[in-house]
């Protein structure tokens, strides 16, 4: 049996159709049509859009916590609320994404992924980001300067010997001693090397990308910024077509205009929206414990007590509205959102609305709110 969502502004890689009906089978988009529905009761299971819009699961590749649980926890509850939180904003895939911690505490962390992952609640565990903790003390941003430490390639192999394959992104400061070789090492994992929390020079970073280098971390925060004499990490991205960007879409983090110049240069396939969110993400303002820090949520914005960025508070349907309202046109958001991120990861199948697909899918109302979001075929 069939399930049918019929009626649907359907969001494909190169158009929008009006209303149509997406066939689903076994968790498989099996074709798309326009054509006049009449079924007879019982024979396929129809779901009617209304003529909302119909969109490929979003992928968030960088995600700390939601709804007042953190993924260093270390327990599989916070892990499956991470889970059930991106379900509901829309997000159908995310990497469990840590912060720079003590060895005991990443391993504590990888392993509590490891007890959920093919259980999950919600959205799918597409891997683990690790963000640091080989970062930049100079740029650490929110990052704790007291975990924070040089490459260490022994310390590297034992995380690889707990999480395996898990590991699908690592955010360095390739300018740090010992980076360049750790790029070396990763890159023979098959991970994507990012950069960010990083003062790494135009020279540097151009190093760091011919090496293997092919991402950067929430671009412009965390890196040393541009100037007209010392282009810096950002400038040196710019120009290496193979690097992608993530962009913190929030109000907050970048300036409309900086995300149109981001677009203009990157086109949406070099440009990925994340949310970068903390535990305080559908919780509201408070106070919360972050990466070993005090952090004040105030009006959405969280912040260290000395006014310092503390991640971001933004939804995946968030951050596609704002990216739209920024003028970026829908197809390229979307593609933003969920194409671009699950081709860097190598999901196949995945971030597109087309036959043979799989049918992680969004119902969005005209305001960008989530209607229902499906995975594998079910909607939760």
């Amino acid at each position: 049996m069939y399930t049918i969502l019929h009626h649907v502004q359907a969001v494909l890689p190169d158009r929008i159709i009006p209303s149509a009906n997406v066939w689903i089978l076994e968790g498989k988009i099996m074709r798309i049509d326009t054509e006049d529905l009449t079924i007879p009761k019982g024979e396929h299971e129809l779901i009617d859009g209304s003529g909302h819009l119909l969109i490929p699961g979003m992928i968030d590749v960088h995600i700390h916590g939601a709804n007042g649980f953190d993924m260093m926890d270390g327990t599989e509850e916070s892990i499956q609320e991470v889970s059930r939180a991106c379900a509901s904003t829309g997000c159908t895939s995310f990497l469990a994404t840590s912060v720079s911690s003590t060895i005991e505490d990443l391993l504590e962390m990888i392993r509590s992924v490891k007890r959920v992952i093919g259980h999950e609640v919600g959205a799918k565990i597409a891997g683990i980001h690790l963000e640091g903790p080989y970062l930049n003390p100079k740029r650490k941003g929110m990052q704790n300067e007291k975990y924070l430490r040089h490459p260490n390639l022994d310390e590297m192999e034992i995380i690889f010997k707990e999480a395996g394959s898990l590991i699908k992104m690592v955010t360095i400061a390739p300018e740090l001693p010992g980076g360049m070789d750790l790029i070396s090492f990763l890159k023979n994992k098959g991970v994507v090397i990012a950069i960010a929390h990083s003062d790494a020079t135009y020279e540097e970073a151009k190093e760091a990308f011919t090496a293997g280098a092919s991402h950067v971390t929430h671009c412009f925060n965390g890196m040393r910024p541009i100037h007209h004499r010392d282009p810096g990490l950002i400038v040196a991205a710019f120009e290496e077509k193979h690097v992608s960007l993530q962009a913190i879409v929030d109000h907050v983090h970048l300036h409309p205009a900086i995300i149109r110049l981001m677009h203009t240069l990157k086109g949406p396939e070099g440009m990925v929206l994340i949310t970068d969110a903390l535990q305080a993400m559908g919780m509201g303002d408070g106070d919360y414990m972050f990466g070993g820090h005090h952090v004040t949520v105030s009006d959405g914005i969280a912040r260290l007590a000395d006014g310092t960025l503390a991640s971001s508070t933004v939804t995946m349907n968030e951050a596609l509205r704002y990216t739209v309202e920024t003028g970026i046109p829908l197809l390229d958001a979307v593609q933003m959102a969920s194409t671009t991120p699950a081709n860097i990861l190598g999901l196949q199948h995945k971030g597109i609305v087309s036959s043979g697909s799989d049918a992680d899918l969004v119902l969005l109302d005209e305001e960008f709110q989530v209607l229902w979001t499906m995975v594998g075929g079910q909607v939760l």
